[in-house]
């Protein structure tokens, strides 16, 4: 009788959807809670972002995959920092930034909230990617801590990803450019003022 093998969950892959890594394919950490951003979300997004991610600097707070910061650096990003809690997609990440010969890609392994309570180098984005794990309310303290330690500047543009039925309280300096809905989760585009 022949034994079967144990079943593992595999990990999965982002795409690159444009740009100088177009078509290109990273692996994944299967991980509890990611939720790359899809394809198609993804190409709405970047569809309002088209003229304003060259040469801008990045934040994207919950990378998870890296998804989010690694469309822009194809896009020509400037550079892109990356927030990771869990370690083994943080060290995937890397793992990518290293397989695209990226040098402008920063990733630390850190809890979003606490990273953004220091501000030591004054450091200010361009554009900041918010998609928090749902039903952890990490949003709002997340929006609260970019404005309290000034990682924005005027004209930063901010996109949130959030459960339909949970909006968030967000800052007052922020006013709406575009909304989605995909499904259950609402996408909303925001810029400082």
């Amino acid at each position: 009788m022949r034994k079967k093998k144990p079943q593992t969950q595999s990990n999965g892959h982002i795409r690159i959807i444009s740009g100088k890594f177009k078509g290109r394919k990273l692996p994944v950490k299967d991980v509890e809670g990611l939720r790359p951003t899809t394809d198609r979300v993804k190409e709405t997004l970047f569809n309002w972002l088209m003229a304003d991610i060259r040469h801008a600097s990045v934040l994207d707070c919950f990378a998870g995959s890296g998804n989010l910061g690694f469309e822009c650096l194809s896009r020509f990003a400037q550079d892109a920092t990356f927030i990771e809690l869990d370690k083994g997609a943080a060290a995937q990440i890397k793992a990518n930034a290293v397989t695209l010969g990226l040098d402008n890609a920063v990733v630390f392994n850190a809890s979003a909230l606490e990273y953004l309570k220091n501000n030591q180098n004054n450091q200010t984005f361009d554009v900041v990617f918010l998609d928090p794990p749902f039903r952890k309310d990490l949003l709002s303290p997340c929006c609260d801590l970019l404005e309290q330690h000034q990682w924005l500047h005027e004209n930063t543009l901010i996109y949130v990803e959030f459960e339909k039925e949970s909006m968030p309280e967000l800052p007052d300096k922020w006013q709406l450019l575009k909304e989605k809905q995909a499904g259950q989760v609402t996408c909303m585009l925001f810029i400082r003022s």
